[in-house]
């Protein structure tokens, strides 16, 4: 029997896809992101839940009056989603069949798209409102140091996505010393103008609210002197980035 395997969920999120979402973290990633908040999400472990996608699909229709009133509905997350294409797929065309939006937050998945990964995609996609992508560096040498992976595959991701025209919002955790570079967002900013599809960007500050969680895993966390970017700075960031011309108030 197809089972997905989940980190934890989420009954009514507010920041990951529009309206109230019902979002499921799932285990499993190929990134090891120097700020990621969910490093317990990495691996796949004996504490992982294992679900079937009717236990998912019972849990998560009582919240659809929620969904309907907001404009909300489920968002799968990570960890990263796309490392379980074929759960997510025969979890979408449930929930499609109730009516229920779907989006998935996701880094582009594999580490290459492979002819067998494109099928896969392109079935998902059938059944999929709305992808987040997250665009973690837009330079594929500081792309490697901040994720451990380049970033051909998700640029390529990105370029495929415009192709089909799926709607995405891109977006970018701002990091200072990391991912601020003037110049870095101004490659960003062209990179997301060339696409056709995208309809909204998103800056993501950097926080520190996973510390304790890489403490627990007994792991070393690299970016404990940094701090938040204050607003004059994302503010300045998306001016750099100038998505489609807009500028935040």
């Amino acid at each position: 029997m197809l089972k997905g395997h989940l980190h934890s969920v989420e009954s009514l999120g507010t920041v990951d896809g529009p309206g109230l979402r019902y979002i499921l973290f799932t285990q499993g990633c190929l990134l090891r992101c120097l700020y990621c908040h969910n490093p317990d999400t990495w691996k796949i472990n004996d504490y992982t839940r294992a679900v079937t996608v009717e236990e998912m699909v019972n849990e998560i229709t009582p919240f659809k009056p929620y969904f309907d009133a907001s404009g909300g509905g489920v968002t799968v997350s990570g960890g990263e989603p796309l490392l379980q294409i074929k759960f997510l797929t025969a979890l979408f065309q449930s929930l499609k069949a109730h009516d229920i939006h779907t989006c998935i937050d996701t880094s582009a998945g594999t580490a290459k798209n492979t002819h067998t990964f494109e099928k896969q995609l392109d079935a998902l996609l059938k059944y999929t409102d709305l992808i987040l992508l997250d665009i973690k560096h837009i330079d594929n040498a500081k792309h490697k140091e901040l994720t451990g992976q380049p970033n051909t595959h998700i640029l390529n991701f990105a370029k495929t996505l415009s192709l089909k025209n799926q709607p995405v919002w891109i977006r970018h955790v701002l990091v200072p010393g990391l991912t601020d570079d003037k110049k870095d967002l101004i490659r960003l900013g062209e990179f997301i103008n060339s696409l056709d599809n995208v309809e909204r960007f998103e800056i993501l500050p950097y926080h520190q609210l996973g510390v304790h969680k890489w403490q627990s895993l007994g792991l070393t966390y690299a970016l404990d002197q940094i701090t938040a970017p204050t607003e004059a700075e994302v503010k300045q960031a998306y001016q750099y980035v100038n998505f489609k011309g807009y500028t935040p108030i």
